[in-house]
């Protein structure tokens, strides 16, 4: 299955404490038994410990994965990249149920350092994409003919001028 991850923003971000000033990124990976892909962000240079990134970034979802793991790190020339916090993602969060397909669902988790301590907030979406989405097509272009040429009438007087629709899947 093919995700469709858009990192939004992280808030209240820290390193031993201390909020970070800059070059935050998300690096997202999956992980099933030895199997593992990741893509990441490139890093926020300005908004120090609530960075914004809005970036998309895709992979595939092997099958039988339980988790998607989003890592914040933060950028150094001297010591490498810190780790800053993980929040581990139950793919059942944006999989399964009633959901239709491509689905967009908002999500934020807390995130947790390397001792496990609370150590601020992601806030994420994830899609499941599939094979004949395009992104560009409206709402209505994806409906069966047969409803969107359904007119409901509307009795304004009884019902206050508010139509009421049951979605038929």
């Amino acid at each position: 299955m093919r995700l469709e991850v858009t990192v939004i923003s992280g808030e209240d971000l820290r390193i031993n404490d201390r909020p970070i000033k800059n070059n935050a990124f998300v690096t997202v990976n999956d992980y099933c038994g030895s199997t593992s892909s990741q893509d990441s962000t490139t890093p926020d240079a300005q908004s120090e410990s609530y960075p914004y990134w809005d970036e998309k970034l895709h992979m595939d979802l092997p099958t039988g994965s339980h988790y998607i793991v989003v890592e914040v790190c933060r950028r150094t020339s001297s010591a490498g990249d810190k780790l800053v916090g993980t929040a581990w993602i139950p793919v059942s969060d944006f999989v399964g149920d009633y959901t239709p397909e491509n689905y967009l669902h908002f999500l934020s988790y807390r995130l947790r350092d390397a001792k496990g301590l609370r150590n601020g907030i992601i806030n994420i979406s994830v899609r499941v994409v599939s094979s004949s989405y395009k992104g560009t097509l409206s709402s209505s272009s994806r409906l069966p003919p047969s409803v969107l040429e359904f007119r409901m009438p509307v009795d304004r007087e009884r019902n206050g001028g508010t139509v009421t629709g049951v979605p038929i899947w």
